[in-house]
């Protein structure tokens, strides 16, 4: 095969008077162009340059080619791209347009960090220094949102939730995940939505082991994302928003303790609840028989834990019998704890449930 066996030009013929000949023969060319936009676009936040300020050098000076806020900024717009692999460095290294991302000329400038010298730049930074980025991450997102509504909202609600990052080798800290069923990191991720807005906005991601509990790290999160949030729009209320999985007394405990601000976390079903959630299973078996249809009963109760609650919490119930084509009814109680005051139906329908809009956008990021 010879080196370049590509077509140079097409031929579009009887398109107008004369023929249109396309050509694909300039050598210095690339097919990422539209990255521009996100170089301008991290200009405008200073992102890749506040997390640069974060990474301390220690290299010696002489033998520097690569600069610590290149190297980082490299690595960044190549995965923006599309090139999420460190070994996609070798055909990068020359591309005009990723040169220019890094600020190097796009035809004279130096050829951008090969592979090995990005692999020892990703392993390089410690716990403060990567601590001290995802502050600035934070920092980054919710001050560009208080500039955006002018320091007013009345409603911001948090999301965190966990997701699998497979691994395809012997990464350390990777392990088997029985949920995701794969060898996996298991890093959690954070959510702001400000009033009723539909969009949703990355505000947190931390890497975590793939073993590792859904609620590791939530607290310190939270607390870090509700004290800078408050700052930034105090006349706001905070809400937080859980899965099962954080419906631990640790979280529940903050959240109670934490002033203003409101919680909704969804808590596993187990024998004491569905014997609370009964009295409301009864009518909606009757009213599923009769209509042939899913039906649904809201209610709630109070309810402790006998060991690792020190008190008694709201939880709001949805009494369901679910019916598919085909399929037996199904009996599908749900619950989540709380200390909101509005209506069972209400909240459950109005606010918990919004969540399944953040798991599409985790589909979306991963």
């Amino acid at each position: 095969m010879i080196e370049d066996n590509t077509t140079q030009c097409v031929l579009f013929p009887g398109i107008l008077d004369r023929p249109i000949v396309a050509k694909f023969d300039q050598p210095q060319s690339s097919s990422d162009g539209g990255a521009i936009l996100l170089k301008a676009a991290d200009h405008r936040l200073g992102l890749t340059a506040g997390l640069a300020a974060c990474l301390e050098d220690e290299r010696q000076v002489g033998k520097v080619q690569h600069e610590v806020d290149e190297l980082l900024r490299q690595r960044i717009m190549a995965i923006a791209c599309g090139y999420e692999d460190a070994n996609d460095a070798a055909r990068l290294a020359s591309d005009p347009v990723h040169k220019l991302l890094v600020g190097r000329d796009p035809e004279q400038g130096q050829d951008l960090a090969s592979q090995p010298t990005l692999s020892r730049f990703e392993n390089t930074p410690d716990r403060k220094e990567l601590f001290a980025m995802a502050v600035v991450l934070a920092d980054s997102v919710i001050e560009r949102h208080r500039k955006r509504r002018h320091g007013r909202a009345r409603l911001i609600t948090i999301d965190l939730d966990p997701t699998d990052d497979p691994t395809h080798g012997a990464q350390q800290l990777t392990f088997f995940n029985g949920h995701y069923d794969t060898y996996c990191y298991l890093p959690v991720v954070g959510f702001l939505t400000f009033d009723q807005e539909s969009e949703q906005y990355l505000v947190a991601a931390v890497l975590r082991p793939g073993n590792a509990p859904a609620s590791a790290g939530a607290v310190g999160i939270l607390r870090r994302l509700i004290e800078r949030l408050k700052n930034a729009f105090p006349h706001a209320k905070i809400r937080v928003r859980l899965d099962g999985g954080f419906a631990t007394p640790q979280v529940l405990d903050f959240l109670d303790c934490a002033p203003k601000v409101e919680y909704i976390v969804n808590l596993p079903a187990n024998a004491v609840l569905k014997r609370k959630a009964e009295p409301a299973m009864k009518p909606t078996r009757r009213a599923s028989q009769a209509s042939g249809q899913t039906e649904h009963v809201y209610g709630e109760c109070q309810y402790r834990t006998h060991k690792s609650w020190p008190w008694e919490r709201r939880v709001i119930y949805k009494a369901e019998v679910v019916r598919a084509e085909g399929k037996e009814p199904k009996e599908n109680p749900r619950f989540v704890v709380t200390n909101m005051k509005q209506s069972p139906q209400w909240i459950y329908e109005e606010v918990y449930c919004q969540r399944g809009d953040l798991e599409n956008r985790i589909k979306e990021l991963h």
